[in-house]
Order: C-alpha cells, then sequence, then structure tokens
C-alpha cells in the first residue's frame, strides 16, 4: 500500500477523535499550556497532568506516552516543537524530530492509528506551509519502514492547513507515481 493511501486529512477537534493516540504540541513542561496543549488537557481531565508531573518534562524535538483519560484516544504522545526564528536554528530538523519521535513511540506501544495536530503553527510561528511540507514528508518517510501506524491524521485547525496539507499529499503520491 503507498504510505500517501495511509495519510488522512481532517478538519476537527482533536480532542474529539477515536485514534489510538493523539498527538499533543506540547511545551517542554508537558504541564499544559494554551492551543491545541490546553484542549487536550481540559478534555481529558486532571488524571493526565498528574501522570505529566510525573514525566520530567520533555526536551524539542523529542515526545513521550501517556494515557488519554477522558479522551476517546487511548493514548496522548506528546511532542514539544520548534519555536519559529526564521528558520536558520534547526528548526526543520527540530520539528521532523517531532513527527519521527512520535511516530518511534507509536509503533512501539504497536498503536495502529495516531492523529497529529499542526505542530508549531499556532504561538510558535511556524510557517504553515513549511510545516505541512516536513510534516507529510517526516511521516511518509517514517511510514515506508513498517505496517504501523496504519493511518496517520493530520487533525488542521482550519481549511487552510488542512489545504496545505492535502496539497502536500498530492505532490507526494505525484511524485510516488513518476518513481514507478
Amino acid at each position: 500500500m503507498p504510505e500517501s493511501s495511509r495519510l488522512i486529512v481532517v478538519t476537527a477537534d482533536i480532542t474529539t477523535l477515536d485514534v489510538d493516540a493523539i498527538v499533543n504540541a506540547a511545551n517542554s513542561s508537558l504541564l499544559g499550556g494554551g492551543g491545541v496543549d490546553g484542549a487536550i488537557h481540559r478534555a481529558a481531565g486532571p488524571q493526565l497532568l498528574a501522570e505529566c508531573r510525573t514525566l520530567d518534562g520533555c526536551e524539542t524535538g523529542d515526545a513521550k506516552i501517556t494515557g488519554g483519560y477522558r479522551l476517546r484516544a487511548r493514548h496522548v504522545i506528546h511532542t514539544v516543537g520548534p519555536v519559529w526564528h526564521g528558520g536558520d536554528s534547526g528548526e526543520p530538523e527540530l520539528l521532523a524530530s517531532c513527527y519521527r519521535r512520535s511516530l518511534e513511540l507509536a509503533r512501539r506501544h504497536g498503536l495502529k492509528c495516531i492523529a497529529f495536530p499542526s505542530i508549531s503553527t499556532g504561538v510558535y510561528g511556524y510557517p504553515k506551509a513549511a510545516a505541512a511540507k516536513i510534516a507529510v514528508r517526516t511521516v511518509s518517510d517514517f511510514l515506508k519502514s513498517g505496517d504501523r501506524p496504519q493511518s496517520v491524521t493530520f487533525c488542521c485547525f482550519d481549511h487552510r492547513a488542512a489545504e496545505l496539507h492535502r496539497r502536500e499529499i498530492a505532490v507526494l503520491g505525484s511524485a510516488m507515481g513518476e518513481s514507478q
């Protein structure tokens, strides 16, 4: 199965998705914050915060996994994206690492379906088009190395972000068709 057929794009509230894991665009403390992070913590309930307190934070580009508690998702994978400083401070590599490390955790835990928000594109200021390209390419490359996860959803906050992800998947599909 081509990797691009395992990629799904939706415009939705990530806290409502019924998947094995949702990814939280967290801050390094893992103790909640604004945007997606705050929404996930509110929806999951106080048990999520209690478990996160035991994890001793998380470095930028890395990821850690917890239970999902009151969410429909069984797990939350917390990853810390880079703050955008113009692109010359390792931001692309760190953002790609967020996706890779999250997928590695999903695979290690045998998860079949995982959903990502647009990591670092909110208050961290990463340009949405560049972030979508990194997300789609990194996930697609990872999926080539195994059958888990079986599907990856890019859960976008708005239609513009969803369209950017769909466009990158289409470009990827075209490139795959040309190389065969």
